[in-house]
Order: structure tokens, then sequence, then C-alpha cells
């Protein structure tokens, strides 16, 4: 009786310790493959980005060209200083045309009038002739493309006549005209009397 119960107790230890093996082996199979999804899925890192490309911007892209503005469209237009210089009685002088402005006709209120400003200036350094006169009444206009002429508006609206007489040399005297010229024109060939001739010369307005 005995001898069948120790055998009984050696088998049930047997199992016991099999089961505890069994269990262990489980506990450590688990284990394993927690440690495996772990490095697969939470450990893994972004690497930090060396990257030295600036973020794009999200303001608005501006022009670097901008448009030409009204005064610079103006001043293209416009007798520059110098530009306009032709002689008058042989070299004696020379007529420098200082604008050509369209202006508005006071007594119409039409804009068909050009106020033509020049500077004539004496070059002769000896004594001219007390002829030598320079009659700025008399400057007619011409359309370069049509061949239209144009003539002063009136006496009163000019300097008149301008002497080289009364210039001492290398001394100079501004004077100006009016000149009837239709709205719409805007070059003009320009004639002052004993002076060549001035082409193409731009209104400004």
């Amino acid at each position: 009786m005995s001898t069948f119960l120790s055998g009984v107790a050696v088998l049930l230890s047997s199992l016991a310790l099999v089961c505890g093996g069994y269990a262990a082996y489980e506990v450590f199979t688990l284990r394993q493959t927690l440690n495996t999804t772990n490095i697969s899925t939470g450990n893994v890192t972004a690497p930090a980005s060396n990257s030295t490309e600036k973020p794009i911007s999200a303001e608005p892209i501006t022009s670097t060209s901008p448009a030409k503005s009204t005064s610079e469209t103006a001043t293209t237009s416009a007798i520059q200083p110098g530009q306009f210089v032709q002689p008058a009685f042989g070299n004696k002088a020379e007529v420098e045309l200082l604008s050509a402005k369209r202006i508005k006709d006071p007594a119409s209120g039409n804009r068909d009038v050009v106020n033509v400003q020049m500077r004539i200036r004496r070059l002769a350094t000896e004594r001219v002739g007390g002829g030598d006169i320079i009659s700025v009444a008399g400057t007619t206009a011409r359309n370069p493309e049509t061949s239209e002429a144009y003539k002063g508006v009136a006496l009163d609206r000019s300097t008149g006549s301008v002497s080289l007489f009364q210039l001492r040399p290398k001394a100079s005297a501004d004077a100006y005209i009016w000149v009837r010229v239709p709205d719409g024109v805007n070059k003009l060939d320009i004639f002052v009397p004993d002076t060549a001739a001035f082409k193409n010369v731009p209104i400004s307005n």
C-alpha cells in the first residue's frame, strides 16, 4: 500500500514539474513576442532633419518691375536741357528751346495752344549790327506728319523781338510765344526767324 502511494506521489510530482516547465516556456515565448513587437513598433525614432531649405513663404509675391509713373512718362515727352539748340545769324548767336508745353487758351477754354519757350544767347564777342534782331513773334510751326502750318496766337502772346546788340557777349535772354496748334498733335517742327529749324520737337502736357 505504501509503495503504491509513493508511486502516485512520484507521478504527481513529475506531472507538476512538467506543467511548471511548460508554463515557464510559454511565459518566455510570450515575452520574446512582446519584445519583438515593441522593437518593431514602439521604439522607432524618426531621424532629425538636416535640410537647410527655407520654408515656403505664404506672403504674396510683389513685382520688382513697377510700371512707369505718370511723372516719368511726362518727363520722357518733355524737352531735355541742351536737346534742341540751333545757331542764329550764322554764328553770332544760338537759340535753345526750353519747352513746348500745351496749355489752355484762356479766351476759348480749348487746349489748342502751345507755349514755346526759348533762350537766345549772344555768341559773338565783336560788336553786332543793329539789325541783328530775332523776331520771336514771327515764329511758326509745322506738323511733321501732315505738313500743316501753325502761326502765333497774337502779338501780345509773345515777347516780341530780341536784339543781339543789347546783349553782352555770352549773355542770354529768355523769350516765349504762343502758337495755335490743334489738340492731338504731339510733335512740331518749329521755325524761329533767322535761326536753323528745330525738327520733331515733343509737346508736353
